[in-house]
């Protein structure tokens, strides 16, 4: 493929709360202008069928049952693009483990370009894991891309406040995602994932909407300081997280008020952030929001004050603070499909520049 494609990507985050779909008009390199989205939530009884399969690889139990929920649920919300010349196609991640077992996402593109009858590049995290690289996170060489287009001049964050946080440092004034002191990109630890998981348990509510219970509440600082004793945040980046990496959180905040528990939580996710910024190569000019997170005002308040930095959801920029992810894997699809590289040493710690990503052309 050549020239300015048409490519629709989708994401299935963490949150387990449906399936993005967005299109963009790229190259692979420039993005020419973003176009249609659409969402697909998943039912109570999907939502519980993925969340049984958290945490699992391929053939164990589950696991085959959370494949035909994430490939139903994309085939309904895709069919939506018949415009589209191109599928991003990115699965649900069920496991992360990059240094023992690999990667799992569930869902097939064999399946999906079968159905749709269009190509669609899927698999994105393995080449990347075998070769060395952590797997995640592959949005930083579309942030870049998003840098340029919305034409900014100086070194900024994006910042995604999904299940798990992930940064991407960027220099906008170098030529391209690749070329060394472009991107620095890593997980910086859980954002939304705590914090919903509390929700469900106690209220049986899906999110903190507004992050107005954790504004209510008072953060154990005693419990913050201890999570950022976690040897992963003394580990230089990049390096990533699994959902369920620090599943203790809840167990830390199990004795508090529900509203204290969701502030303590709140603010180890902001604290989580900060820590993660004494790796940046140079200071940024500010923090753009993306993901769920951007919504929580006790997350934004908290990013604003642990950060000093002037924090903004991605919004601010013209950009969709909730297509983000979907319109990254349509572009990172582009790029598989002209053989250009997906991650580097500098965003998952492969080795060389790797292009990841399988085709199937139905």
């Amino acid at each position: 493929m050549t020239g300015m494609i048409r490519a629709v990507g989708t994401m299935s985050g963490t949150s387990l709360d449906g399936v993005d779909a967005a299109e963009v008009t790229t190259d692979g390199e420039r993005i020419a202008g973003f176009g249609p989205t659409a969402y697909r939530a998943y039912t109570a009884p999907e939502r519980e069928v993925l969340r049984a399969a958290l945490g699992r690889w391929p053939a164990e139990p589950g696991v085959a049952e959370a494949a035909a929920v994430v490939d139903a649920a994309h085939a309904e919300v895709l069919s939506r693009f018949p415009q589209a010349e191109l599928i991003g196609f990115h699965g649900q991640t069920l496991a992360h483990d990059p240094r023992g077992r690999g990667t799992h996402q569930a869902g097939s593109g064999d399946a999906l370009a079968r159905g749709l009858g269009r190509p669609v590049v899927w698999d994105f995290r393995s080449e990347d894991v075998r070769r060395g690289g952590e797997g995640a996170p592959l949005a930083p060489f579309f942030h870049f891309a998003c840098a340029q287009w919305a034409g900014l001049r100086a070194p900024v964050v994006f910042l995604n406040l999904g299940g798990v946080g992930n940064v991407t440092w960027v220099d906008p004034r170098q030529p391209g995602p690749e070329a060394p002191g472009a991107v620095l990109a890593f997980d910086t630890g859980p954002a939304n994932a705590p914090i919903n998981d509390l929700m469900r348990a106690r209220r049986g509510q899906e999110v903190d909407e507004g992050g107005r219970l954790a504004l209510s509440g008072t953060a154990d600082e005693g419990v913050v300081a201890r999570f950022l004793s976690h040897p992963f945040f003394a580990r230089i980046p990049p390096k990533s997280l699994d959902r369920n990496d620090f599943h203790g959180l809840l167990a830390a905040v199990a004795g508090m008020t529900d509203a204290d528990a969701a502030a303590t939580l709140a603010a180890c996710a902001c604290a989580a952030v900060a820590r993660g910024g004494e790796h940046f190569p140079a200071a940024p000019t500010a923090l753009y929001v993306t993901g769920g997170g951007r919504l929580n005002a006790a997350l934004m308040a908290g990013l604003a004050r642990a950060t000093a930095l002037p924090v903004e959801p991605v919004e601010e920029i013209g950009l969709n603070g909730d297509m983000l992810e979907a319109q990254a894997f349509a572009y990172l699809a582009v790029r598989v499909a002209r053989g250009l590289p997906t991650s580097g040493p500098s965003t998952t710690g492969v080795p060389i520049p790797t292009g990841g990503g399988r085709i199937s052309h139905g």
